[in-house]
């Protein structure tokens, strides 16, 4: 009985630890955003002192981050549904279709993987300032910060290995009843790897959202940054309170908690026909 209640007690002791390790610097976050004290070096709140609004308000009018979120909202909207949209396609020709040289597409796609965003930052610039045989600029446009993110790699590789664990019976027997190649994808494959566009979905939300350096190549303008430049032009104004700049990461990372949780069942699921074969 002792032993029993001493590794229940040492159970519930570690469940602490990962909840203050984990939850420790959110909470910390979020009582700093909703302070109206100024904060002193080493000082650490544990409960909003002179609990306010004003951090927000500031935030949202005098640092305008509803133009910067407005433009993140656009760009991962778009982004997400034709990264979405296109990788699906893209898996569908690769896991269910013989062709010549299939094996070096595939491979092609995962090299692509293996790349630094540095590395091709300045390749990148140079094609999105003048496009090969149209003779546009996509720079300082919202398309030139799409563009580049529609067809992930790991996107593609991850509905890739889902869709050919798909019984090619299902298939065949759709093609007897007359199905085209449109229907078979539409109608037979897309909704037996449902959890996996979950999955792909949230992952490239999260991806598209965090972009940094595509957009700070894209965008010479401060009314078409993103909030992660927006972010990196706050924290260098030397004038800006603290408690501010806390309040702008909060709604920064938001919409991320958020669609994570709208989407939890169908990302579990997703992983979870990842690890089960068959």
């Amino acid at each position: 009985m002792i032993a029993r209640r001493s590794s229940l007690v040492a159970r519930w002791a570690f469940y602490a630890l990962l909840l203050i390790v984990f939850v420790g610097p959110f909470w910390a976050f979020a009582v700093t955003a909703f302070s109206g004290v100024t904060l002193q070096p080493g000082r650490l709140l544990m409960w909003p002192e002179m609990p306010t609004l004003e951090n927000f308000h500031y935030a949202w009018v005098k640092s305008q981050v509803w133009r910067y979120l407005l433009n993140s909202v656009i760009v991962v909207t778009i982004g997400t549904v034709l990264q979405v949209s296109v990788s699906a396609m893209a898996a569908y020709a690769l896991a269910r279709k013989k062709f010549r040289g299939a094996a070096v597409v595939s491979l092609l796609i995962l090299c692509t993987m293996m790349l630094p965003e540095e590395v091709i930052a300045i390749p990148l610039y140079i094609v999105l300032g003048k496009l090969p045989l149209l003779d546009i600029s996509l720079l300082n446009s919202h398309a030139g910060m799409i563009l580049p993110v529609v067809g992930w790699a790991f996107s593609i590789f991850m509905l890739t290995e889902f869709m050919k664990k798909v019984p090619l019976e299902l298939e065949e027997a759709a093609r007897v009843d007359g199905a085209n190649e449109w229907q078979i994808f539409w109608v037979v494959i897309l909704p037996l790897v449902k959890p996996a566009l979950g999955s792909v979905a949230v992952f490239g939300f999260i991806m598209i959202w965090d972009q940094y350096l595509l957009p700070l190549i894209v965008a010479n303008r401060e009314d078409l940054y993103t909030l992660p430049v927006a972010l990196a032009t706050v924290r260098a104004d030397e004038t800006m309170p603290p408690a501010v700049f806390v309040a702008i990461t909060l709604i920064a990372m938001a919409p991320s908690i958020l669609i994570y949780l709208a989407m939890q069942k169908a990302f579990n699921r997703g992983l979870l026909m990842g690890a089960v074969k068959g």
